[in-house]
C-alpha cells in the first residue's frame, strides 16, 4: 500500500523475492509464477544476498559457502605470490584482516550446516596456514593452526555463538535480543534451552546459543567481563581441539 499511496514503482530487474522453508513445502510452490507487488511481478530468486550473506530458500548456505570459498581462495593465492617479501608478523596481519575476517563474518549462521560445507571452509583455512608459514601442502594443518594459535572452523563458529550469547545477557541490550536468551532458574550460569522439533529449528539462535553456551565450563560462564570471557572461551576451545 505504501508504494501505491506514494506513486512509487518497483523495478523488476533490481528486485528479488524469495521464500524460505523446508524442502517439502518448497517443492509444492510454483516458483516460476513470482509474486505481485504494487502492480509489478517479482520473480522468485534461487538465492539472495543480504548484508554480504547469500541466503537460499532452504537456508543450507551452500551458495554462501561457495562464495566465501571463492573469495578466500582468490586472496590466499594472491598472498602466496607476495609471501617471500613479507615477514611472519606482516603476513599474519594480512591473513587475519582479509581472509580470516571473511571466514568469520556472520559465521554463527553456519551452526548446524552440512559437514560438507564445514569441511570446505576448513580446507580454505588449511591452505591459508600453509601460505602463512610457508609450509608444504602435505604438512599437518592441525599442527600449523596450533602453531599460529588459530581455532579451526567449527570451534570458531562455537566461539562466535558463545560470545554473542554472553553479550545478550548484559544490561542495556535491546529487548528483542535479550528475550531470546534467558537464564536457567536453577543455575544462573546456564541458559534455558528451548526444545527443537526439527533440524531447522535447532539452528535458530534461541536454541543454538544456549546449546553452545551450556556445553562450556562454568569457569567460562562466570566471567564478569567480556574480554575475560573471550579469553577463557578461546582457551577452552583451543584445549578441546588441540590437546
Amino acid at each position: 500500500m505504501g508504494f501505491l499511496q506514494n506513486a512509487l514503482l518497483l523495478n523488476p530487474d533490481k528486485t528479488e523475492a524469495i521464500i524460505f522453508g523446508t524442502r517439502q513445502p518448497l517443492a509444492s510452490i510454483q516458483m516460476s509464477a513470482g509474486v505481485g507487488v504494487a502492480g509489478t511481478v517479482v520473480r522468485f530468486a534461487e538465492a539472495v544476498k543480504l548484508l554480504g550473506v547469500t541466503l537460499d530458500p532452504a537456508l543450507t548456505f551452500n551458495q554462501h559457502v561457495t562464495d566465501v570459498d571463492r573469495a578466500c581462495t582468490y586472496h590466499t593465492c594472491a598472498l602466496h605470490h607476495i609471501r617471500p617479501l613479507l615477514t611472519v608478523a606482516a603476513v599474519k596481519s594480512i591473513a587475519t584482516s582479509i581472509i580470516g575476517a571473511r571466514l568469520d563474518y556472520c559465521n554463527s549462521l553456519l551452526y548446524g550446516t552440512s559437514e560438507c560445507n564445514l569441511d570446505r571452509l576448513q580446507r580454505v583455512q588449511n591452505q591459508l596456514v600453509c601460505v602463512v608459514l610457508q609450509a608444504p601442502w602435505t604438512a599437518s594443518a592441525t599442527d600449523l593452526c596450533r602453531q599460529l594459535h588459530w581455532l579451526p572452523i567449527r570451534q570458531r563458529i562455537a566461539f562466535k555463538l558463545a560470545a554473542v550469547a554472553y553479550k545478550t545477557r548484559q544490561p542495556g541490550i535491546p529487548e528483542y535480543l535479550h528475550c531470546d536468551i534467558r537464564d536457567y532458574q536453577l543455575c544462573r550460569t546456564l541458559l534455558q534451552q528451548p526444545s527443537a522439533t526439527t533440524a531447522s529449528t535447532s539452528r535458530a539462535f534461541c536454541v543454538a546459543a544456549p546449546t553452545v553456551w551450556n556445553s562450556h565450563d562454568v569457569h567460562t560462564h562466570s566471567a564478569d567481563k567480556f574480554l575475560t570471557s573471550e579469553n577463557r572461551l578461546k582457551t577452552e576451545l583451543f584445549k578441546s581441539c588441540y590437546v
